[in-house]
């Protein structure tokens, strides 16, 4: 698929059919992340691949926003990795690499035929006691993942975009 077309097709999934994805997809857009381009190349993002009822239940404790997905990526940034980066000019870029990252895997799953949202309403801090195995990250999102169910289509301003010229001054 071109990219801007790719790009125009990726909507905010909300109605998620059942159907499992395959780990052939699922390992794609995991690449997806791996491939993101970060700060001096440190890649401080980690993704947590919650699939088993009894991790989704516990993540669902955390958000409202979970759709019912069969598989939600939480995406992390090792702190440690950015801040070796901090010291250096003065900024941790951890969270917008691993937002970097989210966004990849979001193209990478709409190219696979799959549909993300990403969702950032959820307590990270609840997530940490839920799942002692992220001690250490920082979770920034949750992308829930997986089939769009029967009748699932975009919002209704999806293709509402401002003009182009709202977008860029040349100086």
């Amino acid at each position: 698929m071109e990219f801007n077309d790719l790009a125009l097709a990726r909507y905010s999934l909300r109605k998620f059919s059942d159907k499992a994805v395959e780990s052939e997809k699922l390992e794609l857009i995991l690449k997806a992340a791996q491939s993101a381009p970060t700060a001096h190349n440190l890649q401080p993002q980690y993704i947590y691949v919650v699939e088993s009822d009894e991790a989704r239940e516990r993540l669902w404790r955390c958000t409202t926003m979970h759709y019912a997905a069969p598989v939600t990526l939480v995406v992390t940034y090792d702190p440690a990795a950015a801040w070796v980066r901090a010291e250096y000019d003065g900024k941790n870029h951890g969270e917008i690499d691993a937002s970097i990252a989210a966004t990849q895997m979001m193209l990478e799953a709409t190219d696979l035929g799959l549909g993300t949202t990403y969702v950032g309403v959820f307590d990270p801090e609840a997530v940490l006691r839920e799942f002692p195995e992220m001690a250490g990250k920082t979770p920034i999102a949750l992308l829930p993942l997986g089939y769009p169910a029967e009748g699932a289509h975009p919002s209704r301003v999806h293709e509402s975009r401002k003009p182009l010229e709202e977008f860029f001054t040349k100086l």
